[in-house]
Parts: C-alpha cells; structure tokens; sequence
C-alpha cells in the first residue's frame, strides 16, 4: 500500500518556494503520490435555489490543477502526480487530454488523472458548460479520452464530441490511468466499468461499505478487484491512534493508496476537526508526523 500526500491547495499560499519546498518535503519523506483536488471556480453560497452543497466557497483558494502539476513535476522527479478528482464534465474533452498528455509526458510517466463530475452547477455555469446531462457527457469524456491517449489520429463521432481524424502530439503513455471519484453508487458503477480505481473521498473506517459494494461491482462487471486501485483519505486531526487503525483496516480490505489530507479548510464538513496549522512549515511537519506513525503498522 503507497502513501500519499493531498496537496493543501486552500492554505498553501502562493509563495513558489513553499510550494516546492512541499512537494519535495513528500517526496523525501517517502510519499508514493501527490493528490490535488480541484475547482476552478469558488462560489457564495447564500441565497442559491437549489442549494449548493459542497464544502468550498468563493473564500476557498485553488491553485489551477494542470499548471500546478506542470510545476510540481518540475520540482520533484519520483512521485506520482494525481487529481481528486478532476470535474472532467466542465471542460473541454481534447483539451483535458492534451493537458494530461503534456503533464504526463514532462513528468515522466507520473500522472494519475482521477475524474468525477463535481457538485457546483455554478462553477459548470461559470465555464460554459452544461449541468444536466452531465453524467452522460461524462461517460462519452473517458472514452473518447482513452482513444485521444492511445491513437495518433481519430474519427470520432459521439452524442456530445465529433473529432475530425484529429489527434494529439505528441501522446502520453497509452495506458494513462484514469481513476474515478465520488461516494455515489452511479460513481461506483461507473468505476466498476471503466476505471483504472477508485478515490474514496474520505477514511476507510467511514468508507468500508463503499469498498465491499464495489468489490461486488468488480465481480458483476467481470474484473479482478487485485488489478483495481482503492485511494482512500485519513485526516490528520484524527491523530496517531485513528492513523494506525485506518491504515491497517485499509490493508485488510485491500486499499492500494492512502492519502494523508492535512488542511483546516473544510475539515469540520468532512467530519473531522481543525488542528490550527501555522505557517508553511507546519504542513512539511504534519507530513513527517504521519509518515513516522504509521511506517511500520
């Protein structure tokens, strides 16, 4: 089982040194991959019919997902470079392919692109892209992506794309993996189809009836849950008895990478609490903190 870091995007600053400093922090201290979550677009809450659920507001800072994976590939030269999860249906198909291919390609192979359909309508609204029927358009996204990875030139004609024997150079690897995120059972069933793995937004004490549903998944779709990939989250708040007890729970229902999430931002909405972190240095410490707990569990 890996371990990996979630980048601390909301609280990071946008000092490039700090950034790197971070990145290279995980990487030294033994972190397998870096996980970065994703919005492009923070919203105000009030006064919205239907309601916005998620945890982030205007007030959140994000830094742009595919740009801070070209630096961070920059700076570091063994670690896996991962979204969770990227909002695929929002975007432009080809151009997230190029985007992923290039980040790929400079990185040497280290993009894992984890992708989900989102929750803010505002944020679709923002960019121009359609809220209903998003599911769908989502489903077309990763085929057509897999096709865009793997072929030179296409001819593709879908319900929502049409490429004109098109293509990308240069191209990625053509096995890229692309990983799926979410806590719905459309999600699960989505992964359990296409996907490379899963991004369980949360521990795996709280996520252990997801993993045995998709495993039942895996099974119905015809697929060897030993070739699937289970990402799971354990929040540093929770301290070093819940750190042990999660990766050890996690072992035992087969995860293959677990995130360290180390951010105050949204800590209360995903159940956990703040720890009051202090300054750039505080999240390297809270890296090394984690990493020797739960070397040996």
């Amino acid at each position: 089982m890996q371990f990996g870091a979630i980048f601390p995007t909301c609280e990071i600053g946008t000092d490039p040194a700090v950034i790197r400093d971070w990145a290279q922090a995980a990487e030294s201290l033994g972190y397998a991959h870096i996980l970065l979550y994703d919005h492009v677009l923070g919203a105000e809450h009030a006064r919205r019919e239907p309601k916005l659920t998620g945890p982030y507001t205007e007030q959140d800072p994000y830094h742009e997902v595919f740009v801070t994976l070209g630096f961070l590939a920059g700076v570091t030269t063994t670690i896996e470079l991962a979204t969770g999860v990227l909002v695929l249906p929002q975007r432009q198909t080809a151009l997230v392919a190029k985007q992923a291919a290039e980040v790929d390609i400079l990185s040497g192979g280290r993009l894992r692109l984890g992708v989900g359909t989102g929750w803010n309508y505002v944020e679709y609204e923002g960019l121009g892209a359609p809220w209903d029927g998003r599911g769908k358009r989502f489903d077309e996204q990763v085929d057509l992506l897999r096709q865009f990875f793997r072929e030179p030139v296409l001819d593709y004609t879908g319900e929502y794309h049409r490429v004109d024997r098109a293509g990308l150079r240069p191209l990625p690897r053509p096995e890229l993996p692309i990983w799926f995120g979410g806590f719905s059972e459309i999600a699960m069933r989505r992964a359990a189809a296409k996907g490379d793995g899963f991004i369980y937004g949360t521990s795996p004490e709280r996520m252990r009836g997801m993993v045995e549903r998709m495993g039942e998944l895996l099974a119905n779709a015809g697929r060897d849950p030993a070739s699937f990939g289970a990402d799971a989250t354990v929040d540093f708040s929770a301290g070093e008895e819940s750190w042990q007890r999660n990766v050890a729970l996690w072992r035992q229902l087969g995860g293959t990478h677990l995130s360290l999430r180390a951010m105050d931002t949204a800590a209360v909405f995903v159940g956990e609490k703040h720890v009051g972190y202090d300054g750039p240095q505080s999240y390297i410490d809270a890296l090394e903190r984690f990493m020797t707990a739960v070397s040996e569990v």
